[in-house]
């Protein structure tokens, strides 16, 4: 399983449409939002409101088998959620999903699972911490 993070500004002025949009695919669009996920290749997303002195971000965590493709299918499908997703991301994050990305996708520095003990099922912390190469 593939992950990816990102992060995505929020428009000052439009934080309350963002929380709405968030409060909805919590309760009554759960159902559209999920369904929406399992046909874009997503099998986990996490949406991390992040608070900073200069402005709201979302820093967003997704899996799958190919999570860096769930824009650009988001961007070609002609589905009614795709579609009004697409605008709601432009009006509130300014981005335009269909467009290619200014720079390169995130990248992972630093990883650390612990492992799940069979017998007990919770969390065990592995012996050492995962560093990614990443070429520099």
């Amino acid at each position: 399983m593939a992950s990816l993070a990102f992060t995505l500004p929020i428009i000052p002025w439009k934080f309350e449409a963002w929380k709405q949009m968030v409060e909805e695919v919590k309760g009554p669009r759960r159902e559209e939002f999920e369904a929406q996920q399992r046909r874009l290749g997503i099998t986990r997303q996490e949406l991390w409101l992040q608070r900073t002195p200069q402005g709201d971000i979302v820093i967003v965590f997704l899996e799958g088998d190919d999570p860096a493709q769930m824009m650009p299918k988001m961007a070609a499908s002609n589905h009614p959620t795709d579609i009004e997703f697409r605008r709601f991301i432009l009006d509130v994050h300014g981005i335009d999903v269909a467009q290619p990305t200014p720079g390169p996708l995130s990248e992972l520095m630093v990883e650390f699972r612990g492992e799940v003990d069979k017998q007990f099922g919770f969390l065990l912390p592995r012996s050492s911490v995962e560093f990614t190469n990443s070429g520099r």
